[in-house]
């Protein structure tokens, strides 16, 4: 019997799906057993090109529709997605291994609140008139043609609406190519959106890893390239959209600082501490991964820390009783073992965590990391898994500078 995650096919073009099992087969895992679910199959170049051509086809008339009849289907679309929100969140859940508690309110939720804004928007994305002293001149916005969205393995169903309204309420059309690591979700936003009545061809869903991004962002017939991922990987793309002189937009990378001082609610702190490093079990880019905490309340800060930190409920993440869940793959639960590992030689002290989880699948538990000094590895480079590293300071001005001072800006 198929799983349930198991999609239709591999890839969803001009409005409908379509498979191509000569590509290579990608095996779905799923983070909480490592059992795998589900098969797609990475695109062939007959299947890239069947994606760009329709998607460029379709968009000339998509363009010429009025902002206010696109963004009516982009708010059906997104009507639509929070009706299924519970089965969305279930297939979020066997793509990401977020645990349920998580998915049911932060993703499929966020990706339709993308769809409705962009498709309220959609109408007012108007020129101007601007005079000139006797004189004046107006402006025209013109749709940019066809865009290719790259997506990454941490909010798969966001990330797919994330690129893919504003592109279509601006008369775009689109091709979005998932993580290899989560394909699933996008097909479905695929689905949606041509069920609320989005035309054929304007948003398509192709699966592969690096050689099929490649090349969709270095296709002359591609006019935008937006890609969520990684600064390496970032520096790749951007410079092969370079190539071709493409707009490019990316949203990459970070190690942000939360700075506490003495005078903080010491209960609020921890709570932001926690969200900041353990929500999705730290696979956030934006998450606050370097604490400093003030040296007047460190050990009160770090006591409180550990005690919150062990309430958390490590499981089964279907489970709506589960608040923290697996690494994505084994592959990152290696990577981010690795830094624990790392912080450990470096001579940080290990507060609570600090090793895998006694469980099958890709667990962690959530480690913290006192004592931690501005050059470890831990403190300088983005781990993407739930280690939080706590710093001390004296002053406002040191912490400013110190927290500034990375290569993420």
């Amino acid at each position: 019997m198929t799983h349930p995650a198991q999609p239709k096919a591999s890839h969803f073009i001009n409005g409908e799906y379509v498979e191509d099992t000569a590509g290579t087969p990608i095996p779905v895992i799923y983070a909480a057993t490592g059992e795998q679910i589900a098969t797609v199959y990475a695109a062939t170049p007959a299947i890239v090109d069947q994606a760009l051509s329709t998607a460029k086809a379709a968009q000339k008339e998509w363009a010429k529709m009025t902002g206010t009849e696109r963004g009516r289907i982009l708010r059906r679309a997104a009507d639509i997605m929070r009706e299924r929100n519970h089965e969305l969140s279930v297939l979020e859940t066997y793509d990401t291994g977020k645990p349920l508690q998580e998915t049911l309110v932060a993703d499929a939720t966020s990706g339709a609140d993308a769809l409705e804004y962009f498709g309220g928007l959609a109408a007012s994305l108007t020129g101007e008139h601007i005079p000139m002293g006797e004189d004046w001149v107006y402006t025209v916005r013109e749709a940019l043609g066809l865009c290719v969205g790259i997506g990454a393995w941490n909010y798969p169903t966001q990330i797919a609406c994330w690129k893919g309204a504003p592109a279509l309420a601006c008369g775009n059309s689109m091709v979005f190519k998932p993580s290899e690591t989560t394909p699933l979700c996008a097909l479905k936003v695929a689905e949606i959106l041509h069920e609320a009545g989005l035309p054929a061809g304007l948003y398509n869903v192709v699966q592969g890893m690096g050689e099929v991004g490649g090349a969709l962002v270095t296709d002359p017939r591609v006019d935008k390239v937006s890609l969520t991922g990684s600064v390496p990987t970032g520096k790749k793309v951007y410079a092969a959209a370079a190539e071709g002189m493409k707009h490019v937009t990316m949203e990459l990378g970070g190690k942000s600082p939360l700075i506490i001082f003495d005078d903080a609610d010491v209960e609020n702190a921890v709570g932001g501490a926690i969200n900041g490093n353990f929500y999705s079990s730290g696979q956030v880019c934006s998450n606050g991964t370097r604490v400093f905490v003030q040296k007047g309340i460190k050990e009160k800060f770090l006591a409180r820390l550990a005690e919150r930190t062990g309430n958390a409920v490590i499981g089964d993440p279907m489970d709506e009783a589960t608040s923290f869940g697996p690494m994505v793959t084994e592959n990152q639960m290696n990577i981010v073992l690795g830094y624990i590992e790392k912080g450990k030689e470096e001579g940080a002290r290990v507060v609570c965590g600090g090793a895998r989880a006694d469980m099958d699948g890709y667990y962690i538990q959530p480690t913290v990391f006192a004592d931690v000094t501005d050059d470890m590895t831990i403190a300088r480079e983005e781990i993407f898994g739930p280690v939080m590293s706590v710093l001390d300071f004296d002053t406002e001005e040191e912490v400013i500078a110190r927290a500034n001072d990375t290569e993420f800006g």
